[in-house]
């Protein structure tokens, strides 16, 4: 049997604006029916990594394979991309949008139609299919977005910040749509502020910090490389100004199991068993537990981009 390429491949990428190199050498694979994230501070090049990726910039220097080969119009119906910016007509009706839009990606009108239905039903969108976008609520025209993005039933699926706008009933809706799509085989690429969110859904993750990508790699891999770079106190004093701690979140009552502990994030070079010596010899606190956490992507995210200074 042979190997199908990677759904997106990135070698050795890099793009300007002018005198300001925006991506710099990033390299990434995605392999197909994955499902990745891609992470950053504000203004890490995580939007335009992307649309280099879709063809709609093209890179100063690097090569960019998806599904195999160059992007061409055959493989853009392939693919489905919801923005960060609103993309939609504002001054057309919802539903005429949506179909002309459909119709670029290779369906009928009638064939459009028909899918819409039941997506507008879905997402509550029916009954405003009528209305002008710019008559639209922001997390309406939100939803309409994914509609356009998915309804063609893409290979690859492209979304840049999906939850923006939205409560968290559609939250929750959003991310049970996200998660068909991935069991029905289909490649995901996602960019979005809510660690929590790529934690539960991603297996892959890029960590794009000033242009170049300084992590890369499996979830479940890159925490087990971080474990130790964060732990769980629980005790009086300040903990927020111990050295070699990058940030201290306070106990968290909603948190059932570590509600009464402190969780602090640890700086590169400072260990668990430094920072329990630290406590040790310094005067005002009192410690009753103290344990070395499981990392979450937060704590990943802040070892790395503070800790190179940013």
């Amino acid at each position: 049997m042979v190997n199908e390429a990677p759904a997106i491949e990135l070698d050795h990428v890099s793009i300007a604006y002018g005198q300001e190199l925006v991506v710099e050498d990033v390299s990434l694979e995605v392999g197909r029916g994955e499902f990745a994230g891609i992470l950053g501070p504000n203004g890490a090049g995580k939007t335009t990594a992307i649309r280099v990726m879709l063809d709609i910039f093209r890179p100063d220097c690097g090569e960019i394979r998806v599904f195999g080969g160059a992007m061409d119009d055959l493989t853009k119906k392939r693919v489905g991309y919801l923005p960060e910016e609103r993309g939609l007509y504002r001054d057309l009706k919802l539903e005429t949008v949506l179909v002309y839009l459909a119709t670029l990606k290779g369906l009928s009108q009638a064939e459009a139609r028909r899918r819409l239905a039941g997506w507008l039903q879905r997402l509550d969108l029916w009954e405003h299919r009528h209305k002008r976008v710019q008559d639209l609520s922001r997390g309406m025209q939100q939803k309409a977005q994914l509609v356009a993005t998915l309804v063609h039933e893409p290979d690859l699926i492209v979304v840049d910040e999906p939850f923006a706008g939205l409560d968290p009933i559609n939250v929750r809706l959003v991310i049970s749509i996200l998660e068909e799509q991935r069991r029905a085989g289909r490649t995901i690429i996602m960019s979005t502020h809510q660690m929590h969110q790529v934690e539960a859904l991603c297996n892959r993750i890029v960590l794009i910090n000033r242009g170049r990508s300084v992590l890369y790699g499996e979830v479940a891999r890159i925490k087990r490389e971080y474990c130790g770079n964060s732990v769980l106190v629980e005790g009086t004093g300040d903990f927020a100004s111990l050295p070699g701690v990058l940030e201290a979140t306070p106990p968290q009552p909603d948190d059932l199991r570590n509600g009464v502990a402190w969780h602090l994030a640890l700086a590169p070079g400072m260990t668990p068993q430094a920072l329990l010596r630290e406590l040790a010899i310094r005067e005002g606190y009192t410690i009753e537990r103290f344990e070395v956490a499981q990392p979450s992507l937060d704590d990943v995210f802040i070892a790395v981009v503070q800790g190179a200074g940013t």
